[in-house]
């Protein structure tokens, strides 16, 4: 296992639409290895491959690490199936976007299938967290990240604190 970078905006390679996984091999099972790794180091719930540089239909995500327990989950190809008309609200945030916490609007329920570490088909009914933290990662799938569902004015200062962040880490 190895921890790997994480893309942070506006690098450009987390706009890329992620490829779906063809098969589930020993390699795609090293990378989700690397990308649990990696998420644990910079101390998240959540990664996508594309986060790492790779273009992958991939997503780990580990919700019970917060309370000092490891629990990680991988989830390939994950397609959402159906979402309600309900809708949640939660502040979230993201490694690819360090430091800015803003409140996003989701659907408060989903079903999803997806594959396992192992290659095996899986069905998910999810509410809370676990539906906003899907939905979060999958977009990242599509190249969106959270601060693109913010208004246009809410982004940019987001996209201003980030780089002044960045310049910062840099010149210190």
């Amino acid at each position: 296992m190895a921890i790997r970078p994480i893309l942070t905006a506006p690098d450009p390679r987390l706009k890329a639409v992620s490829k779906s996984v063809d098969s589930v091999d020993a390699a795609t099972r090293r990378l989700i290895d690397d990308m649990v790794e990696s998420m644990y180091e910079a101390d998240g719930i959540g990664l996508a491959a594309v986060q790492v540089g790779v273009a992958q239909r991939i997503i780990v995500m580990d919700l019970d690490q917060k309370d000092g327990k490891q629990n990680p989950r991988a989830f390939i190809n994950p397609l959402i199936t159906w979402r309600s008309e309900e809708v949640a609200r939660f502040e979230e945030g993201c490694l690819s976007v360090p430091e800015i916490w803003e409140e996003v609007e989701r659907s408060a329920n989903i079903k999803a299938e997806f594959l396992d570490r192992e290659g095996h088909k899986q069905l998910l009914e999810a509410d809370g967290l676990l539906a906003t933290c899907l939905q979060h990662e999958m977009d990242h799938l599509e190249g969106v990240l959270f601060i693109d569902h913010l208004s246009k004015l809410k982004r940019s200062i987001a996209l201003r604190k980030l780089q002044k962040a960045k310049r910062l880490k840099e010149t210190g």
